[in-house]
């Protein structure tokens, strides 16, 4: 399967609003991060899972020409995360009963509630998006069925602290994803020891209060100890692409936007 970086950047992206710091003036197309997104695709041609849907979806998934979605995975309730979910609406209208399926935690779920009520109501307005929320819980499997024809796909929801936050990553296949972390509970760690591909989030150089720093990245997946890992979830403050992975360990590198990487079944 393969994993497409749609988004490698913070809650305000990258360049920050009026910053005028070497990063946010980069010319470097590796330094460009809109917020923090994937799409996994399993099998040639099978619908995607995208992994949250933050407030640049809509430009991401048509900077990949728009495929299939067979679902979104969400991995906490933070606006960089799940902003985008009304521009799902192309999708929910290709599901039967117009209802695209939408896994999360309870307070996700309770949350899109209320951010997007006119999804929800008894009688919504024609054309509005509908989904189906599903909800999930820590070390529980589900399922998501990705239509005739393809296997259907296991995912393991990983307990995660994000600050006093308690939010998901997800276990799929050879892949672990993580973001906004700032600690990686023990039983985690041994759920997903030696996985073959880590993503997890190193928001800056200096410690943050809700998020790893690159240190505490570093040190997560020395714990872990995955044949690959990939940074993501990053501000201007991780320094500029091209210098700061001149320092990375072997077996570490920085994602970036657009970025596609192959993870063995």
């Amino acid at each position: 399967m393969k994993l497409i970086f749609l988004g490698t950047g913070t809650s305000i992206g990258v360049p920050h609003i009026r910053c005028k710091c070497r990063v946010c003036t980069s010319t470097d197309p590796h330094d460009k991060r809109l917020r923090a997104s994937a799409l996994l695709q399993t099998e040639n041609g099978a619908p995607g899972i995208l992994i949250d849907c933050g407030p640049d979806f809509r430009q991401q998934i048509l900077s990949v020409e728009s495929p299939d979605l067979a679902c979104a995975i969400i991995t906490h309730t933070h606006y960089d995360h799940l902003a985008g979910v009304d521009d799902l609406r192309p999708y929910s209208h290709a599901f039967p009963n117009s209802h695209f399926p939408i896994y999360c935690r309870e307070d996700v779920a309770n949350d899109l509630r209320n951010r997007i009520p006119y999804c929800f109501v008894e009688k919504p307005y024609p054309g509005v998006p509908q989904f189906d929320l599903r909800l999930v819980s820590p070390f529980v499997d589900f399922t998501v069925d990705l239509g005739a024809g393809y296997k259907p796909i296991k995912v393991t929801p990983l307990p995660i602290s994000h600050g006093a936050l308690n939010i998901y990553g997800y276990h799929i296949g050879n892949l672990a994803y993580i973001t906004d972390a700032t600690n990686i509970p023990p039983e985690t760690i041994e759920a997903i020891r030696d996985v073959d591909t880590l993503v997890v989030n190193a928001l800056r150089i200096k410690p943050h209060m809700a998020h790893f720093s690159l240190r505490q990245a570093l040190d997560a997946i020395k714990q872990i100890a995955p044949r690959q890992a990939f940074l993501t979830h990053m501000s201007h403050g991780i320094g500029l692409h091209a210098e700061v992975s001149k320092i990375l360990p072997q077996g570490v590198k920085f994602a970036y936007d657009g970025l596609t990487i192959n993870i063995p079944d």
